[in-house]
């Protein structure tokens, strides 16, 4: 079993824009996407704060976010790095199974990655995740660079707020076609 003691607000700052955008999705009913909480059983307690300061996490998670968009199944993680290398282990098998059983299932699975030292924003396509994690299997490095990804797949913020990821999903699709609704 994982355990945690406090990691600050790890992954704070993506979260939080995604969580915003995903509200102004749902105001302009564009899509329904919810973060998926993470199962945990406390162990301690502080009890001035009654905040938990100890726990486990009951099972393995799947993914960060789970929705639907204009009718189409989205599931993604959202991560976060300090340089402009991201780590496969920051990614565990448990998850790219789901998501692979997802997109069998005609959804989109795809990760937002902040690289924080580029300030940058990414969708990177299941697709493409498995290059690098097949890449990593045959010995190669296991890892990726920013460098290593298509700049299409920048995701911009509008008015400072807003992480507007859904123009790369329609890009995702466009490039994979799927059969929706029929």
């Amino acid at each position: 079993m994982a355990t945690w003691k406090s990691r600050g607000l790890r992954g704070s700052l993506l979260e939080d824009l995604i969580n915003r955008s995903n509200e102004t999705y749902l105001d302009k009913k564009l899509a329904v996407i919810q973060k998926v909480p993470t199962p945990i059983t406390p162990v301690e307690i502080d009890a001035r704060s009654r905040h938990i300061t100890l726990a486990y996490f009951d099972h393995k998670s799947t993914v960060d976010y789970i929705g639907v968009v204009q009718g189409i199944p989205v599931c993604f993680d959202a991560k976060e790095c300090k340089e402009n290398r991201f780590p496969l282990a920051n990614i565990h098998e448990h998850q790219i199974r789901f998501m692979r059983a997802f997109e069998e299932q005609e959804g989109v699975a795809f990760l937002l990655i902040y690289f924080k030292k580029a300030d940058r924003f990414q969708y990177l396509p299941l697709r493409e995740l498995e290059v690098f994690v097949k890449r990593m299997e045959d010995g190669g490095v296991k890892s990726f660079s920013l460098d290593e990804l298509d700049p299409k797949w920048e995701i911009s913020i509008y008015g400072g707020t807003s992480l507007h990821y859904l123009e790369q999903i329609n890009q995702d699709l466009m490039e994979q076609p799927r059969n929706h609704g029929s």
